[in-house]
């Protein structure tokens, strides 16, 4: 939950959100180290006595700065681009569970299943006074931890976007196009995520609600609902 005193990512409840925290603080790292080397070059540079007027060439120096930054650049691309594979991949998904954008809301469908499928629409404040405030939903996304899920999402008039930042994922729904990522929720709990594609005069009102819940418990859902 964002407070005044919590200005960091979300807690991750995937194993690829956790590894993309671990990445965001392995690069605020190696340019925390870039700028308080620029910095202290600096102030060197502005506050001393000497002075070389007829400096036309230094092979040397130059030959530093350009090795020095490509060496820096290799430390952040290579573990980004095994995350970038990570995400991409997909591992024998449990469940596959689709995703479709109206404005303003989202519908869901178990592909597994047979009519297993609902609307879920955001909460009026007014309705129900103890829940998050422009978060809930009346129908949640009920789903197994510790499982792999395919995700199908598409949309059906404009451009919307499925996102859950405690899963890592971001997914853009295009009318006529149907675009696919996976997540494993490693954890139970309720986690909460917005359209992020301005999609509308009601844009900021189409939340995301995921619950994630035991194996058991899951197929008792399944079980009920039908």
């Amino acid at each position: 939950m964002a407070t005044w005193s919590n200005f960091n990512l979300q807690n991750g409840a995937s194993p690829l959100m956790e590894q993309m925290i671990f990445f965001h603080d392995h690069t605020l790292i190696i340019l925390l180290m870039i700028t308080i080397l620029v910095m202290y070059l600096m102030m060197n540079l502005f506050f001393n006595k000497f002075i070389n007027r007829f400096l036309l060439e230094g092979q040397m120096i130059e030959l530093i700065w350009t090795i020095l930054p490509a060496i820096t650049l290799i430390f952040i691309a290579l573990p980004s681009l095994r995350l970038l594979y990570l995400l991409d991949e997909l591992n024998n998904p449990l469940i596959t569970l689709k995703s479709i954008g109206h404005q303003w809301y989202w519908s869901y469908e178990y592909s597994d299943f047979k009519n297993i499928e609902f609307d879920s629409y955001m909460i009026n404040e007014m309705d129900k006074m103890d829940n998050f405030r422009l978060l809930d939903v009346d129908n949640r996304i009920i789903l197994p931890m510790n499982n792999q899920i395919r995700i199908l999402v598409t949309a059906t008039d404009v451009i919307h976007s499925w996102t859950i930042p405690f899963l890592g994922v971001k997914i853009d729904a295009n009318p006529g196009r149907l675009n696919q990522t996976n997540f494993f929720i490693n954890r139970p709990g309720i986690f909460f995520g917005q359209c992020s594609e301005i999609c509308g005069a009601n844009h900021s009102f189409m939340p995301i609600v995921i619950e994630s819940i035991s194996m058991n418990n899951f197929i008792n859902w399944i079980n009920n609902y039908s």
